[in-house]
């Protein structure tokens, strides 16, 4: 509390009276960052009042800034070279604040951060730049960019105060310029890299720009930091602006080779939170295709974003069944986005117009599958077989021979062929449902049982089966109410087929 109090005296003097200027070292000293925290953020917070209070009086050098030995010649005022010497002391504050941001003490990197962005506020109204014509943008990019290269360190996670951040996204302003400086921080990072991925600084982009809320609607746009005069003839003001350097961004945060781990979460958001608001979505294609290309759960998960771009923008996608159907491994039951995948699978082969030999590939290559599958994916996957039969009556070819034909020594079915049209699925039969109506699961056997039947023409809704886990069908097991189960053909009516009641009365106690 001593030194709190000793450097609001200081701040009194160095605002009360020009003479004693030459006192802000005093309080610029602890931002060298080798004090205690305490007293970091005490001084943090103090030269924000400081510096604050100069902008708002208008005692700040205002244009480009002369270096400090030039502004000693007699070209200047005295009130000018006091306004250029402070200057240099307010960029020398911006600058240890910047550094500040990457102090071990959280509660330092906070204070370093509202203090940059409050002095961001103040600019924006109060602007070191001179204003030579009516319109002049008058937002600090520059010491913007200072408070985004201190939120995307390269050597540790930020995440934490990059959600102190995020609250001042919220701005249409100030969402605009981070979204350029962040593009220009890329670029300047990532091409010394020779292609190695970051994965600290890489995955402080994704913290950053993935909560990034898009406007829908130019009318929503109406929240700034700082109303500028000519603010709806300004850019940033402009949502077709907002999304161009939105679409910026990410494709240059994309274009560079991504860690596993970032790679799903980035699939993860990609169709709902980035595609719909870029100019042109299409040019996500190679990024979605190379994803589609790498196999597993990032294939999966890449569906989502190529489902958008070749349903509502017409794109094509060379041999896109064929992947599709090389996704299907015995894996496939048990992964994580299992969901996700069976619902995007049920759309792309919910079109009428595929040929019956690349729908009977995917059930006979499902069915062997569900062989070692767990009960809860088979309660999804075999009315998901139902629906294919009754969208493709073509493929009930393999339901009229259940065992398969008497001539058949072996299954036809060529389960390793990548090509389904090589398959020779339609040559086969479904001997993997019959098998399964003979599973452990009532409930599956029972859902096997289906395909014996005339299938009703009403699709079974398996959006309900699609997040069933294990869990919930152990649950559901438990739950049920036990019946009574008859162990006799007929109820026990005495030790000789009648009621012993003379030795009920022989043994009474009364």
């Amino acid at each position: 509390m001593a030194r709190e109090a000793a450097l609001a005296a200081c701040l009194e003097a160095v605002l009360g009276n020009r003479s004693s200027a030459n006192r802000v070292f005093e309080l610029l000293e602890p931002l060298a960052g080798q004090e205690e925290p305490e007293d970091i953020v005490s001084a943090a917070r103090i030269c924000g009042r400081l510096f604050g209070a100069l902008l708002e009086r208008g005692e700040l050098f205002v244009g480009p800034l002369p270096e400090q030995d030039a502004s000693l010649g007699e070209s200047y005022s005295a009130q000018d070279k006091y306004r250029i010497w402070m200057r240099h002391r307010y960029r020398d504050c911006i600058g240890c604040l910047g550094e500040l941001m990457g102090h071990d003490s959280f509660q330092v990197k906070e204070q370093a951060l509202c203090t940059l962005m409050k002095f961001v506020e103040l600019e924006a109204q109060y602007p070191l730049i001179k204003i030579e014509w009516k319109g002049t943008l008058t937002f600090p990019c520059d010491l913007l960019n200072v408070v985004v290269d201190g939120l995307l360190p390269t050597t540790e996670d930020a995440s934490l105060l990059i959600s102190r951040f995020q609250e001042y996204l919220e701005y249409d302003d100030v969402r605009y310029f981070v979204m350029k400086a962040v593009t220009a921080s890329i670029g300047q990072v990532m091409q010394k890299t020779k292609e190695r991925p970051l994965p600290f600084y890489q995955q402080n982009v994704f913290s950053l720009i993935s909560p990034i809320n898009m406007p829908n609607k130019e009318s929503e746009m109406v929240k700034f930091m700082v109303k500028q005069d000519n603010c709806e003839e300004l850019k940033f003001s402009k949502l077709q602006a907002h999304r161009q350097v939105f679409q910026k961004m990410w494709l240059t945060f994309l274009k560079h080779k991504l860690p596993p781990g970032l790679y799903k979460k980035v699939l993860v958001i990609l169709h709902d939170s980035v595609l719909p608001y870029m100019n042109e979505p299409t040019l996500m294609m190679d990024f979605l295709t190379v994803a589609y290309g790498i196999g597993g759960a990032i294939s999966l998960l890449a569906l989502n974003g190529l489902f958008i771009l070749v349903h509502q923008h017409n794109l094509e996608y060379p041999d896109f069944y064929k992947k599709l159907y090389s996704l299907l491994d015995p894996s496939i039951y048990h992964v994580k986005y299992r969901a996700r995948f069976f619902h995007l699978t049920d759309l792309f082969l919910s079109s009428s117009h595929l040929p019956a030999y690349l729908v009977a590939a995917f059930i006979k290559r499902l069915a062997r599958l569900a062989l070692t599958a767990p009960p809860e994916a088979l309660l999804m996957i075999l009315p998901f077989i139902c629906n294919l039969f009754r969208r493709h009556p073509a493929c009930k070819v393999l339901l009229h021979r259940p065992a398969g034909p008497a001539d058949m020594s072996e299954d036809p079915y060529v389960m390793e062929e990548e090509e389904p049209s090589e398959s020779r699925a339609l040559q086969s039969s479904l001997w993997e449902i019959q098998s399964l109506q003979s599973h452990y699961h009532p409930d599956v056997a029972k859902a096997a049982a289906v395909l014996n039947q005339s299938l009703s023409e009403m699709e079974d809704d398996i959006s309900g089966l699609l997040e069933l886990s294990a869990a919930e069908l152990f649950d559901r097991e438990v739950k049920k109410k036990a019946v009574d189960v008859p162990l006799e053909f007929e109820p026990v009516r005495g030790l000789f087929g009648k009621k012993n009641d003379i030795f009920a009365e022989h043994f009474s106690l009364d």
